[in-house]
């Protein structure tokens, strides 16, 4: 519940910079011009400590209201008040991270999270173990710092020129970023304002505990898809907006994004679609059972985005503000009106059968929306692709929805054992023999033959 209310402060008084700012620093860069791309550096710094020092004024300002709406108390409004730190610290990591994006240096940003998640690990499970459920306050703000420190020490390597800037040329520089940002902005709030709503109906109609079962299933859906949907947005972003006014090169691209997305998150998927009950109870307690059923609705949905995640990018790409703001609220409206009708009638089960149709919804809007911005089709291959993935994970769902026991574990080990074969296959087909990715799969004994059938070394 901290972590939705920070959110929400931190993405409105954070003006979409971060967004924003990979596209100005891409495109520069994509021109091979070191001066635009000095400026772009030199205002994202002042904006992002201007609107970290905001977001932290405006948890302080807010932290009573927001504690009587989200626990009907004000017990919760010192903690929402000293958490606004928080924002301060995120904000100024994002600004280095965006700057390590829009140059494409995906290594650094690869070596700054890995670097963060074992530290932020560390420190957590040391603090709870401490301080239990007074923890939770210290940990939050020791992420942040954590995470700042590990991005500043890989964004102070990226040497920029020193460029003059008066204060014409910094409102000249920050309005692009703004406008942009202002539309990533809305994006972004609408979507924490419906990820909060969502969770103080649950709270609310159902109970606390029943939040926390929410909770549960949400992180542990997105596991082995954040990674994917994550490196989309890394590496994608960038590379798609140096291309995107050349249709035929930005529809190629989407389309060899949206291949390497499925066959990456399909097997994870998979698995947990299979191991729902198992993966609850080794990474949460018996108490949390109940999410497991939670958590099978959830992967449809994420499924979905998956499928639509490289075609959302193209309205970001070509900095079509407006039209972004409208496809987001429009989808999210759904949701939260999907939600409000479904959770009174099926429990939590309901947001998750809410997210899921949502997002059938969104794929189907983003792939009308692509056509018409840039002509956008699936090519053969992605819709071969599309096509038995949505046949693998509707087999896996239906085996955990109507089987039970040794029948619906054997059932779903075959079908994740295929999955596995199938994307690592696919896979090794797309790259080029000497990827690191190929190479890793050529070590694996005995399946050799099996990917490289057809595919000449």
């Amino acid at each position: 519940m901290y972590t939705s209310a920070t959110s929400l402060l931190g993405t409105v008084t954070g003006l979409g910079l971060k967004g924003s700012a990979v596209r100005a620093i891409a495109q520069a860069q994509g021109k091979d011009d070191p001066l635009a791309v000095a400026r772009t550096v030199r205002m994202l710094r002042r904006l992002v400590w201007a609107t970290g020092l905001l977001g932290w004024l405006a948890s302080i300002a807010l932290a009573l209201p927001l504690s009587r709406l989200m626990f009907e108390s004000t017990q919760h409004a010192w903690a929402l008040a000293v958490l606004g730190g928080m924002l301060l610290l995120t904000a100024v990591s994002d600004g280095q991270v965006s700057l390590l994006q829009g140059l494409r240096r995906i290594d650094d940003i690869a070596r700054v999270q890995i670097a963060a998640a074992v530290l932020n690990t560390a420190v957590t499970i040391g603090l709870y173990a401490w301080l239990r459920k007074d923890g939770i306050v210290p940990v939050l703000l020791a992420n942040a710092t954590i995470t700042l420190l590990c991005s500043w020490s890989f964004a102070r390597r990226v040497q920029v020129p020193a460029v003059p800037m008066d204060w014409t040329g910094a409102v000249a520089e920050a309005m692009p970023l703004l406008r942009l940002g202002l539309a990533m902005m809305w994006g972004g709030v609408l979507t924490l304002a419906l990820d909060l709503y969502i969770r103080t109906l649950i709270a609310r109609t159902l109970g606390v505990d029943a939040a926390g079962i929410y909770q549960a299933a949400w992180a542990l859906s997105g596991m082995f898809a954040g990674f994917v949907l994550g490196a989309m947005g890394t590496d994608f972003y960038p590379r798609l907006t140096a291309v995107i006014h050349d249709r035929a090169e930005a529809v190629r691209a989407v389309n060899e994004q949206t291949e390497i997305g499925i066959l990456l998150a399909v097997p994870g998927l998979l698995a947990t679609l299979t191991f729902a009950k198992w993966m609850v109870w080794a990474l949460y307690s018996a108490k949390f059972a109940p999410a497991a059923d939670v958590l099978v609705l959830m992967v449809l949905g994420v499924f979905g985005r998956v499928l639509s995640w490289p075609m959302g990018f193209i309205q970001l790409s070509l900095g079509a503000g407006r039209l972004f703001m409208t496809t987001e609220a429009t989808f999210l409206a759904i949701q939260g009106l999907l939600a409000t009708w479904l959770v009174p009638r099926n429990g939590v089960a309901g947001a998750a059968l809410a997210f899921a149709l949502c997002y059938l919804l969104y794929t189907a809007g983003m792939a009308w929306v692509g056509h018409r911005l840039i002509g956008f089709r699936w090519s053969r291959g992605a819709l071969s692709l599309v096509v038995s993935a949505a046949g693998l994970v509707t087999l896996a769902f239906a085996a955990q929805r109507f089987l039970d026991g040794a029948m619906a574990l054997i059932l779903g080990s075959t079908i994740c054992l295929t999955g596995a074969l199938w994307s690592m296959r696919s896979l090794a087909q797309r790259l080029p023999m000497n990827s690191r990715l190929v190479t890793a799969l050529e070590r694996i004994p005995g399946i050799r033959a099996i990917l490289f059938l057809g595919k000449s070394k």
